[in-house]
């Protein structure tokens, strides 16, 4: 997939989310109505008060659990999509390599980059669009939680450790949390690439701000579980897909390519006769 289709892809899907986000502002009730409100946020919001009655009438303990299990049941779409990005990361030098070789932009050599680039692909097991589809499964069950605690009116009425989950976090803690999760999260997975992507430094600190702001002016509800689904995150990563372990591995991998091209020239290099 070429990079103005995959930015086409990326695009639909903020589309994606912004549409779902923006289709309903209104309190969930039973008597909502649509497809996404009646049938996803009300049941969502449905089983976050379920599992907030299992432990005491604890909203706050609700949000963790229900995100908790969310996540978890996004785990193997999650890893497949971190799997795809990497593999597609380590192929950048390669590449880069072809679309210098094939520079020119007439027909018969865009289609021989083309050709080059899928067999590349094939040979090294990926799939572009690999990377792509998870995102458009994560992202509207994403939402529909973001919505289901944001439009259920029960949960803002609660209180949890300091705070009133209807109400911004006095202390600023959660909001700092979240943003610092989220900063994290980002960098833990930049760190894994074989090469920097200019986008995914800049994500790595618009993001957080983002996440800082909303988290100072919005209901604690939402802070917490931003703070849950980072930290989630963050853990998922460490454990499936550690950074520190794949640029280890990384290093070394360059290391011994360099020893051996060093001992190759060695042994081609002439030696040179001792004088009598």
């Amino acid at each position: 997939m070429n990079k103005r289709k995959r930015l086409l892809l990326l695009l639909g899907t903020v589309l994606l989310a912004v549409v779902l986000v923006g289709c309903g502002t209104s309190p969930i009730t039973e008597q909502s109505t649509g497809i996404w409100d009646k049938y996803v946020i009300f049941n969502f919001s449905r089983v976050i008060i379920w599992l907030s009655n299992l432990f005491g009438g604890s909203y706050g303990v609700g949000i963790i659990v229900f995100t908790l299990i969310i996540r978890l049941i996004l785990l193997p779409v999650m890893h497949g999509q971190t799997k795809s990005t990497r593999k597609m990361s380590e192929l950048q030098p390669q590449l880069k390599e072809l679309q210098t070789k094939y520079a020119s932009k007439d027909t018969d050599t865009q289609n021989k980059l083309k050709e080059e680039t899928s067999k590349l692909y094939s040979e090294a097991g990926v799939n572009p669009v690999a990377g792509c589809l998870p995102l458009l499964i994560q992202m509207p069950v994403l939402i529909a939680m973001y919505q289901a605690i944001s439009r259920t009116e029960v949960l803002k009425t609660g209180n949890f450790l300091w705070m009133n989950l209807g109400a911004p976090d006095p202390f600023f803690i959660l909001p700092i949390l979240a943003a610092i999760l989220t900063f994290a999260t980002t960098k833990l997975s930049t760190m894994s690439q074989a090469e920097a992507n200019p986008t995914t430094t800049t994500m790595l600190y618009v993001m957080p701000a983002l996440i800082l702001f909303m988290g100072i002016t919005l209901p604690s509800a939402l802070s917490l579980y931003w703070v849950v689904g980072n930290a989630f995150s963050v853990a998922q990563t460490l454990l499936l897909n550690n950074p520190f372990k794949i640029k280890k591995e990384r290093d070394e991998k360059i290391k011994t390519e360099r020893d051996r091209q060093r001992a190759l020239e060695k042994a081609l290099k002439p030696k040179k006769k001792k004088k009598r």
